[in-house]
C-alpha cells in the first residue's frame, strides 16, 4: 500500500563538504514526485538517505506515519529502480519478479503466480521463461518495474531508470510509469536531470540547488512563475528583463510593462518565457523591438534572437515564420505571461 513520504532538514556531508544542506520534500501517498537538478546536486544521495543505503548526518525520513530513519532497508518498505536494472542473470524473467515474494516467505507457486501477474502488468507476460541476457534495455527496465512493484512497497525509488534508453523507448517506459500509477497508485519519488521527463511523469516537480530544495510544485508553475532566478535559469527557455517595480508595472528599458498581479514595489527581473513571446512587425502595438540576430532550430519550430534596448530577447515561432537575421521586428509579450523575480540588484540580473 502507498504511504506519504515525509523528509526533514535532511543534511548529508562528505568530506565535511554539505552536499544536502536542509532538504525538506513532501510526496503524498500515491503522486509522484521528480526531484529534478543538475549532476552532482546531491539528488541520488537523497534516494539513498530514503532508501537507507546510506546515513544523514541530521534529519528524519518518514512513510506512512513511520519513522524510517533509524531501521534497515528491508525494513523501511522502499523499492528502488537504477538506471542498470540488476537482474539476476542465472534467474528467468518471472523468477526475477518473483525473488522479493521468496524473501518475503511465499511459497514458490504463489510467488510466482503474484510475479506472472506484474509481468502482464508491464506487457512482459510472454516473456516469462526467458532469461534477462536476451532482453533488450527497455525490457529489462519493465522486469525491474515489475519486481520492485512485486516488493508492494509503500514507496517507489526510481533513479534516472529512463536516463540510459533511446528516446523512443525512453517515451514508452514514461507511458508505462503513467499506466503502472493508475493500476497500482504507487508513491513514486523519481530523480532525474532531464526536464522534460520531469515534465511529462511527475505531479510534481521538486528542483533541488545548492543542497536545498529551491522550489516545488506544478511544473507549469516552475516554468513560469520561478520562485529565483537560479530556479528559471536552470529550466532555461525563460527571457529576463532587469529593471524595477514601481505602480504595479515593471519599468525598465522597454518602457512601462502592466504585470497581471500585484507585485512589491522594488528591484525585479521580469522573466517570460520564450514560447510565449510572439513576433510582429515592429510597429507600435509591440512590447519591444529590435533586430533579429539568430535564428536556430528547434525541432520543427525556430528560435529567434532578437536584440533589443533591454538586451537579447528571444521567441519561438512555428515553421515557416522565423524572420531572416538583420530583420526589424517587433515582441509581443502576453500580460498575462509576465512575471517579476525580486532581486536585490536586477540591474545586473544578466550576469
Amino acid at each position: 500500500m502507498s504511504a506519504e513520504l515525509v523528509v526533514r532538514g535532511l543534511v548529508r556531508r562528505f568530506g565535511g563538504t554539505p552536499v544536502l544542506d536542509g532538504v525538506d520534500l513532501a510526496v503524498p501517498a500515491g503522486e509522484c514526485v521528480a526531484l529534478l537538478g543538475p549532476s552532482g546536486s546531491g539528488k541520488s544521495t537523497v534516494l539513498r538517505l530514503v532508501a537507507g543505503l546510506d546515513t544523514p548526518d541530521a534529519g528524519r525520513v518518514h512513510a506512512g506515519g513511520r519513522d524510517l530513519t533509524g531501521l534497515p532497508p528491508e525494513r523501511r518498505g522502499t523499492a528502488m529502480v537504477g538506471q542498470r536494472p540488476r537482474l539476476f542473470p542465472h534467474l528467468s524473467v518471472l523468477d526475477n519478479v518473483a525473488f522479493p515474494l521468496a524473501v518475503a516467505g511465499r511459497r514458490r507457486r504463489e510467488a510466482r503466480a503474484q510475479a506472472a501477474g506484474h509481468l502482464a502488468l508491464v506487457g512482459l507476460a510472454d516473456l516469462a521463461a526467458r532469461r534477462p541476457a536476451t532482453l533488450s534495455g527497455g525490457q529489462e527496465q519493465r522486469v525491474a518495474l515489475a519486481r520492485a512493484l512485486a516488493a508492494s512497497p509503500a514507496v517507489l525509488l526510481l533513479d534516472e531508470p529512463f536516463s540510459a534508453l533511446d528516446p523512443g523507448v525512453r517515451e514508452e517506459m514514461h507511458r508505462l510509469l503513467a499506466d503502472l500509477r493508475a493500476a497500482v497508485a504507487p508513491t513514486v519519488l523519481l530523480v532525474t536531470h532531464d526536464r522534460q521527463e520531469a515534465t511529462v511523469v511527475a505531479d510534481t516537480v521538486a528542483v533541488l540547488l545548492d543542497g536545498r530544495i529551491a522550489q516545488a510544485g506544478p511544473a507549469e508553475e516552475l516554468h513560469t512563475r520561478p520562485a529565483t532566478l537560479a530556479v528559471s535559469r536552470f529550466l532555461g527557455g525563460a527571457n529576463e528583463v532587469p529593471g524595477r517595480v514601481e505602480g504595479g508595472a515593471h519599468v525598465s528599458a522597454l518602457g512601462r510593462l502592466a504585470l497581471p498581479v500585484p507585485v512589491a514595489a522594488g528591484p525585479g527581473v521580469l522573466v517570460v518565457r520564450q514560447e510565449a513571446v510572439a513576433v510582429t512587425g515592429p510597429g507600435d502595438d509591440a512590447d519591444a523591438t529590435g533586430t533579429v540576430t539568430r535564428v536556430t532550430p528547434r525541432g520543427a519550430r525556430r528560435r529567434v534572437e532578437v536584440a533589443t534596448p533591454a538586451g537579447p530577447l528571444s521567441a519561438e515561432v512555428g515553421p515557416g515564420l522565423a524572420p531572416a537575421p538583420g530583420s526589424a521586428v517587433g515582441l509581443v509579450l502576453p500580460v498575462a505571461q509576465r512575471w517579476v523575480v525580486p532581486c536585490p540588484d536586477a540591474q545586473r540580473a544578466e550576469g
